[in-house]
């Protein structure tokens, strides 16, 4: 009988534990930049994670990122330069649009 009820908390410790991660919800960011082929790629930085994704008709987006406070780094092909925005919020199950980024030569 013992046993029986260890593993029925068992199993339901586990049970709520992985209900818990059903819980967390993922954000996203998008935004333009212009000229649309000033720019190849775009990064999110947050601490130590690094999100990357492509320019495509100077248009970006990130999906299922973690909420958090975020600089976007916009990685510029010649003769523009690099450029950031800071501070971009991300909160759960929201896309957070930064707009259009203007690259400077």
């Amino acid at each position: 009988m013992k046993k029986a009820s260890l593993n029925f908390i068992a199993v339901l410790a586990l049970s709520l534990g992985l209900l818990a991660f059903t819980f967390i919800r993922e954000g996203g960011i998008q935004g333009k930049v212009n000229p649309a082929e000033g720019a190849s790629q775009v990064l999110a930085v947050v601490g130590t994670d690094t999100l990357r994704a492509a320019v495509s008709n100077g248009s970006f987006v990130f999906s299922k990122v973690k909420p958090g406070t975020y600089t976007i780094w916009v990685k510029a092909n010649a003769p523009y330069k690099d450029t950031s925005v800071e501070n971009v919020a991300v909160t759960d199950s929201a896309t957070t649009d930064v707009g259009e980024i203007k690259l400077l030569q």
